[in-house]
């Protein structure tokens, strides 16, 4: 019930839809706008047509299958090829960041590491120490390595990270910017016993400062705007993207591609072309009919302002 002052509250309920009138603009709005769900079986019939100004993808991809079981392409999209291409590398990314041998016995998989020399001084609160030490041999399974000085209640040292927090810093130095790897560390772990503390278990899927790391990555090798593509490169990216588990979205959550048109609406609501003789007849007619009506209330207004003849 409280107002709020800054932000004004929109209604719950846009348009009724028992009206009659709503539901005629339902009807209206659902024919200029064709709305369609993405399947990731659609992807695998994205017929590629060309590039568009060096940043998108035009391709047809088919909304239905044909009896013959062949898919016929009906519906035109734009593929931006930076979140194309970024999905594809975050997902390879995320594939060749884990050890190539099987699962643990506790089922999850196990994140490559690397050796950080000298270890990594991060303070902690005691609560925070007491966690990650019974814990800590989960934590391995996510790269990361820790031990526990006796000198200082406060203070863990962490001797491995992900390896792809050491890639980032690589990339950080070699464009002249500061080290980065203890911040991100000191936020993977804080992520980590927030998850502790409210759920008591190691998360089981890929952490998400790991994944930022990772989309980072992805961003900056991932082809830009205004790079040029061949038709067997445009083909390659579109093949791509159809192996990945997400493939509408890049790596930081922006659409991968737009519906621009189905083509069988377009040749459905092809229009007529307008009679021009005739429109020209109506035109003319209007004109003279309104002059002599005009004329018309010329003479009453006159005759109205002239004094009544005397016998």
């Amino acid at each position: 019930e409280w107002e709020n002052p800054v932000f004004a509250r929109y209604p719950e309920v846009a348009v009724d839809v028992s009206s009659g009138q709503a539901k005629s603009l339902v009807v209206k709005i659902h024919n200029v706008l064709y709305p369609y769900r993405f399947t990731k079986e659609m992807i695998h019939s994205m017929q590629v047509l060309q590039q568009v100004d060096n940043k998108f993808i035009a391709c047809l991809m088919s909304t239905k299958t044909e009896e013959n079981g062949e898919a016929g392409g009906n519906l035109l999209v734009l593929v931006d090829q930076h979140a194309a291409h970024e999905r594809v590398r975050l997902e390879q990314l995320i594939t060749d960041s884990y050890e190539k041998q099987k699962p643990q016995d506790s089922g999850r998989k196990k994140l490559l590491s690397s050796i950080v020399s000298p270890p990594l001084e991060i303070k902690v609160t005691e609560e925070q120490r007491r966690l990650l030490r019974c814990y800590h041999k989960n934590l391995e399974d996510l790269g990361l390595e820790i031990t526990f000085p006796d000198t200082s209640d406060s203070l863990v040292l962490v001797g491995k990270v992900p390896l792809c927090f050491v890639e980032r810093e690589a990339n950080e130095l070699r464009r002249g910017r500061a080290p980065v790897t203890k911040s991100i560390v000191k936020e993977f772990i804080r992520e980590q016993v927030e998850l502790l503390q409210t759920t008591g278990a190691i998360q089981g899927t890929l952490p998400l400062t790991v994944q930022k790391v990772l989309a980072s990555q992805a961003c900056h090798g991932a082809i830009k705007f205004n790079d040029g593509l061949s038709p067997e490169e445009s083909c390659r990216l579109i093949e791509g993207l159809s192996r990945c588990q997400l493939p509408f979205q890049c790596a930081h959550g922006r659409p991968s591609m737009l519906p621009l048109a189905d083509i069988e609406h377009l040749e459905q609501e092809r229009q007529i072309k307008p009679n021009l003789a005739k429109l020209r007849k109506m035109a003319q007619a209007w004109y003279r009919f309104g002059k002599a009506e005009r004329c018309d209330d010329a003479r009453q207004s006159l005759e109205a302002s002239m004094p009544p003849c005397e016998p």
